[in-house]
């Protein structure tokens, strides 16, 4: 038997037991008081009824009020002698089939009665087991006795009282068996929450199948979602632990190799072998080096920076970052063509500088790794957004884990050839701008072609700056 099995049977004993006692407290003690209360009560309405009678009018009425109200009447002359007065009253009730052992009206009782009060008085009939109440009251110079007999109550009680104890025990009983059933039935979901709970707790993220259709079905509905987004987080947390594992061993390669180089050329330097070029290599490197850094830094302080978001004309900043990169496309013989479809006004909420710093990794990723002669930017307006897409060519093919570009220092080429000169913090930086934009973004790579892309929500007319000024097409 389980604990809480136990502990509800044994609290359902105590509360019927309780209920047993203060029952049988009640039945012993003021059942009886209660009961006589409420005969004289019932005698006293019925004494105050005939009271408001004429003698004739009393005496007719004798038999129905007997037979309406269960109680005999007895009446006689106040004018007989107490004896006689008593007499008379005796052998009436006794023709009336209540044979009384003890009835005696006092002289002073009777004289009360003579001056027009009235007596009650209550007879134990010992033998009997049993007592007589009775209501005296006089009417034209008779005295009237309405009474009722009442038998001992104790007996009757302890009667009621024992069947009681049958039936507290059989409920007892009872209730003690369906309690079992009915905590079987919550323990055992209980039990299978528990195993949950402890399972979730060893990073096994365990469901529980309940279906009771009540509360306890709803707390397994909570543990069950709980240990989805556990699980969620778990995974999260351990491609995270991944990533940085991938991003310290990068970064330890990226610096290792300028670090080589300088101390190679330093020691060069020492031995009297430099040919004048020595120093040039040792600050490329360091420059490098530094430049790397800084990158770094900027990926750090674009995740915990504050972005300082205001309306901005996209089209305007993309012309003006397109004047200084045609001049760059062409010197590594590369063409740059631009398909402009927005309209003359295309104003985003946005961070100017981090935008702009997203557009230019866009562009010299572009420049760096194309293996074709054409980059393409393609600009348009649909749906309420503006959307960029800028394509080159690649010689990467389809199986390369393109979502992985946004991770810092990944780069798709595996021997890392300096010819590209990259250490993989460009995408990562545009990433990070894009996602505190809320900006939908992403790669697509085809045909030995990669996208990438992005949408920014255009702001709406009453949003805009006024006058803002018309601005030439891109192409």
């Amino acid at each position: 038997m389980s604990k809480l099995t136990r502990k509800l049977i044994l609290r359902i004993t105590v509360a019927l037991c309780a209920v047993f006692v203060l029952s049988f407290a009640v039945n012993t003690f003021f059942l009886p008081k209660y009961f006589l209360y409420q005969k004289k009560h019932k005698l006293a309405g019925l004494t105050s009824e005939l009271a408001a009678m004429e003698y004739g009018q009393l005496v007719e009425r004798i038999g129905p009020m007997e037979e309406q109200y269960q109680v005999t009447i007895a009446y006689t002359s106040l004018a007989d002698t107490v004896n006689d007065l008593n007499s008379r009253l005796i052998v009436q009730f006794n023709r009336k089939g209540i044979a009384l052992s003890k009835f005696w009206l006092a002289e002073e009782s009777v004289a009360a009665l003579r001056e027009g009060g009235k007596v009650n008085k209550i007879y134990d009939q010992a033998k009997l087991k049993s007592s007589f109440l009775v209501n005296f009251l006089p009417a034209g110079g008779y005295v009237f006795a309405v009474g009722e007999s009442i038998s001992y109550s104790s007996d009757t009680i302890q009667i009621v009282n024992r069947f009681n104890l049958y039936i507290w025990v059989g409920m007892l009983l009872l209730l003690i068996v369906l309690s079992a059933l009915y905590t079987t039935r919550i323990v055992k979901p209980l039990a299978k929450l528990n195993e949950t709970a402890e399972a979730i707790s060893n990073l096994s993220f365990a469901k529980a199948d309940i279906r009771t259709g009540d509360e306890i079905e709803s707390l397994a509905g909570s543990i069950n979602r709980m240990s989805d987004k556990l699980e969620d987080a778990h995974q999260s947390l351990e491609a995270k632990n991944a990533n940085l594992r991938t991003f310290i061993a990068d970064i330890s390669h990226e610096l290792k190799t300028p670090l080589s180089l300088i101390q190679l050329y330093a020691s060069g330097i020492q031995d009297g072998l430099d040919d004048g070029s020595y120093a040039d290599v040792i600050r490329q490197q360091s420059e490098a080096m530094s430049g790397m850094i800084d990158r770094l830094l900027e990926l750090s302080r674009l995740q915990a920076e504050t972005y300082q978001f205001a309306p901005v004309d996209f089209r305007q900043l993309l012309g003006e970052m397109l004047v200084a990169y045609r001049i760059a496309f062409r010197q590594q013989d590369l063409e740059l063509e631009v398909d402009d479809r927005l309209p003359a006004q295309s104003w985003v909420m946005a961070d100017r500088r981090k935008l702009e710093s997203a557009l230019h990794n866009f562009m010299t990723n572009a420049m760096k790794y194309s293996t074709g002669k054409q980059v393409s930017l393609t600009l348009a307006a649909k749906e309420d957004a503006v959307h960029f897409r800028i394509t080159n060519s690649t010689n990467t093919g389809k199986e390369a884990e393109w979502e992985r570009v946004w991770e810092p220092f990944y780069v798709m080429e595996s021997s890392r050839s300096k010819k590209f000169s990259g250490t993989g913090l460009g995408l990562s930086i545009a990433g990070t701008i894009l996602h505190s934009h809320n900006a939908s973004f992403g790669v697509l790579a085809e045909e030995g072609k990669v996208t990438f892309y992005f949408s920014l929500p255009l702001l709406r007319r009453e949003l805009r700056p006024i006058n803002g000024a018309e601005h030439a097409g891109l192409g």
